[in-house]
């Protein structure tokens, strides 16, 4: 079962069993994070989930018309003591996620001079087989890694919905401040990016930026087919907001699709302000290609663009660093110079030297960017003959070939050692 799932039908059990009523959870720092992940705040809502709040917090009213439900770790018992001696709530439904000792349930009760609490119970510990594992015919096979073996993936701009969302405004707790972006409205300031609830994030979040206008785009279209008349031209994000402006009824009856043209709006922007295209074309032929000449003439280029970001100027001297590190010719130092009269500052610059000393040639046990042998040059010969069906997006992690391998039994033995009694081949 979907650990995630496990703590939300926890959650809900806990409200149902509190009764009808408005309620307030008390919490802890982890345990509220937990909830934020699991349930948006409109499901809470339904749920007559009044607020969250820190057990820990000092600045609480006193709220005697509501029942307080408190999801606790056992360590957080003395804050709970705390409470109880001078409760701000009517009842006290109480829930622990670990076992907790008979002093502590005894300091508990004697803290209840008031008689508020009406229920208190250790549910993980009780339900364990909710986070059992399904059994399977062949044995599970855990794969460790090491980040240090390619130090290249995470430095490339993505070009997936949700990895553009992350990387470029920032995702925390399915949430993102949109509040500096240019004429932004009061109700468009912060919104929710939940799969589990907007059904459009969650068919394109995997899909690549391009896509992404188009099926807006569609979604619109469809709208304007009700609508014969004003029909509106769409071919640009700027046209979409101006769409989602004109026709109210339209942000009503869809404000995903507003809220979507409101982030793909912004995501756009940011990369015409930052020229993420240009960058990204060149980190791919960092990563991917062997034309070294090439390769220096474009990132000399583009590092004496004024509009390149310091973060991007410096992300780019990193790639050129792990790609070219014994190369012959490297061009290193005149980029840390160029870098220098750009005014990056001195630690960004040295996080180059250190992104070499944690994933370069010396550490890394896989070969990342050169292939050795003859069927490896031959596999990537064909794939250039191929082709890619995206520029930016020809970089293949290493992740992909090393799960290719175990799966077909073939990972060596000397970089991927293992313990068991049966032979990798046979897993």
């Amino acid at each position: 079962m979907n650990v995630t799932l496990a703590v939300k039908q926890y959650i809900s059990k806990m409200i149902e069993s509190s009764g009808p009523g408005m309620k307030v959870l008390l919490m802890d720092k982890e345990t509220t994070s937990i909830v934020s992940v699991v349930y948006t705040q409109s499901e809470i809502l339904q749920k007559e989930v009044y607020l969250f709040e820190r057990i820990d917090s000092k600045n609480r009213d006193n709220m005697k018309h509501l029942k307080a439900i408190c999801f606790l770790r056992p360590t957080k018992v003395k804050h709970l003591i705390q409470e109880l001696r001078r409760p701000k709530y009517s009842v006290y439904f109480i829930y622990f996620s670990n076992v907790i000792s008979k002093s502590e349930i005894k300091a508990l009760a004697e803290a209840d001079e008031q008689e508020v609490v009406a229920e208190v119970q250790q549910i993980i510990t009780k339900e364990y087989e909710l986070f059992d594992f399904r059994k399977t015919e062949v044995p599970p096979l855990l794969l460790i890694l090491d980040r240090s073996d390619d130090a290249i993936t995470p430095l490339l701009n993505q070009w997936t919905y949700q990895a553009m969302v992350h990387e470029l405004l920032g995702l925390n707790n399915n949430r993102i401040d949109l509040s500096r972006v240019p004429g932004i409205s009061k109700d468009l300031r912060e919104v929710v990016l939940s799969a589990e609830n907007d059904e459009f994030y969650a068919n394109n979040l995997y899909l690549n930026f391009g896509e992404i206008g188009t099926n807006i785009k569609n979604l619109m279209e469809d709208f304007q087919k009700k609508k014969p008349k004003d029909k509106q031209k769409l071919e640009s994000i700027t046209d979409m907001k101006a769409f989602v402006d004109n026709y109210p009824q339209f942000k009503k009856m869809s404000g995903t699709v507003s809220k979507h043209v409101t982030v793909v709006g912004e995501l756009s922007r940011l990369v015409s302000e930052r020229q993420l295209m240009e960058v990204s074309e060149v980190e791919q032929e960092l990563a991917c290609q062997n034309d070294h000449s090439s390769a220096q003439q474009n990132l000399r280029r583009l590092l004496q663009n004024p509009r390149l970001s310091e973060i991007d100027a410096v992300r780019l001297v990193m790639l050129y660093a792990l790609r070219y590190e014994k190369h012959s010719s490297s061009i290193l130092p005149s980029l840390m110079e160029e870098l220098n009269r750009k005014g990056v500052l001195e630690r960004n610059r040295k996080m180059i030297q250190a992104v070499v000393e944690y994933g370069g040639k010396r550490i890394r046990g896989s070969e990342l960017v050169a292939p050795t042998d003859a069927v490896a040059i031959t596999k990537q010969f064909f794939k250039g003959l191929k082709g890619v069906e995206n520029v930016y997006t020809q970089h293949q992690p290493l992740l992909h070939d090393t799960l290719d391998q175990l799966i077909k039994g073939r990972l060596k033995d000397s970089q991927f050692p293992y313990v068991g009694p049966s032979s990798l081949r046979d897993r």
